[in-house]
């Protein structure tokens, strides 16, 4: 379970990395709605020590219980459709006191670790039909119950996550070419009836947010979110007003969380922008050059999710905050406010730090079917 490793195998500029992002939100939380900058402080003390632990244990042993983590999963996203509370219309949490835990958030993970082990153990027959359709199955049914609260930014960034999975796991160049010729031009028929409002399984404020993301002056209400979120940016400037002088943060809603880049933008610049944005794209490609190295498949698999997660979220955040993109509510990693979000974000990196302590003297790449054991691998460096 848990292993001996030398100290300096230990990735610490990934653990500063993300120690900075999440200074940067407490700081940006402080100044946005100062009443729960404690709670995102106890949030990462308690993300912090659980990323240690996750970090220590062997990721071998944890995926031994695979089938019992995807099973855990699809209970409790049925329980909170149950027995879950009820805000805005969407049935997406549990709460406990002032603690409020979404299960959504938490099959991102779970996805993520499952379906490593699945497209390991099924490497070989990965593109025969049997294995494919078994796969989608095992997707579709968390992904649905996702969808059913309703919550589909969720679900879109979880089957993206599940795509690239599935894409490096090995997926024929013939079946995904098959699957762009088809699905390019039936998202362009969806998108057709999306903006009509015919498609039965998108609400009605869904297709709103669309509405007013393509036609801004027609959906004033609507689009007053992503609206206020570029005044903000724009007034900031280059160098912007400095930590705690923004006055946007007081008209833009959800601050703390899906808006909270428009408060860097104000109160930190472009300089502030720019920064952050270096620090995201430095991380994911840390986690993908962690991925590359990995001892084995399951831990180059695992990594890959977790990089394309975090990227994921980083781009929609940032898009929906400048106006490219229509309002999602995805949160920026590390930086908006959010217990549950925040704690499985360095979850998922003390699993990126746990396969990076394992790497060997060798590079593994994703794809290389000729992996050895580790123990073959270390007998080897010791010998050379």
């Amino acid at each position: 379970m848990f292993k001996q490793y030398k100290l300096r195998n230990y990735k610490f500029i990934l653990v500063m990395y993300v120690m900075i992002l999440n200074v940067i939100g407490i700081l940006l939380i402080g100044s946005a709605k100062p009443s729960v900058q404690s709670k995102q402080i106890l949030g990462m003390i308690a993300g912090l020590t659980i990323m240690v632990m996750l970090s220590l244990i062997d990721y071998n042993f944890i995926l031994k219980f695979s089938w019992l983590i995807y099973f855990f999963m699809i209970g409790v996203l049925l329980l909170v459709m149950f027995a879950g509370d009820d805000a805005g219309g969407a049935q997406r949490w549990f709460e406990i006191g002032s603690f409020r835990f979404q299960p959504s958030e938490l099959a991102k993970i779970l996805i993520i670790l499952f379906f490593a082990y699945f497209f390991m153990k099924h490497e070989e027959k990965i593109n025969t039909p049997k294995v494919l359709i078994l796969s989608f199955v095992l997707a579709g049914i968390p992904l649905a119950l996702i969808l059913k609260q309703p919550d589909l930014s969720t679900t879109i960034v979880t089957a993206l996550i599940f795509a690239a999975l599935l894409f490096v796991a090995g997926l024929s160049y013939k079946i995904v070419t098959g699957v762009l010729a088809v699905s390019i031009p039936s998202a362009v028929i969806m998108f057709t009836l999306l903006i009509q409002d015919k498609l039965p399984f998108i609400k009605s404020y869904q297709v709103t947010r669309v509405m007013a993301w393509l036609y801004p002056d027609d959906y004033p209400q609507a689009s007053m979110q992503s609206r206020y979120s570029m005044y903000a940016i724009g007034f900031g400037g280059i160098l912007g007003r400095g930590l705690g002088r923004g006055t946007m943060k007081y008209y833009l809603p959800f601050s703390t969380n899906d808006f909270i880049f428009g408060v860097i933008g104000e109160e930190l610049g472009l300089v502030g922008c720019g920064l952050v944005v270096f620090l995201f794209v430095y991380q994911v490609w840390r986690i993908f050059t962690v991925a590359q190295h990995a001892k084995d498949k399951l831990g180059s698999y695992m990594a890959f999710g977790v990089g394309i997660h975090v990227a994921l979220q980083v781009i929609l955040n940032v898009g929906v905050a400048t106006g490219v993109l229509p309002n999602t509510g995805i949160s920026l990693p590390y930086i908006s406010y959010g217990g549950t979000a925040l704690l499985l974000q360095l979850c998922e990196m003390g699993i990126v730090l746990n396969i990076s302590r394992q790497i060997p003297g060798r590079r593994v790449r994703i794809g290389d079917s000729s992996q050895k054991s580790e123990h073959e691998e270390h007998r080897q460096i010791h010998a050379a």
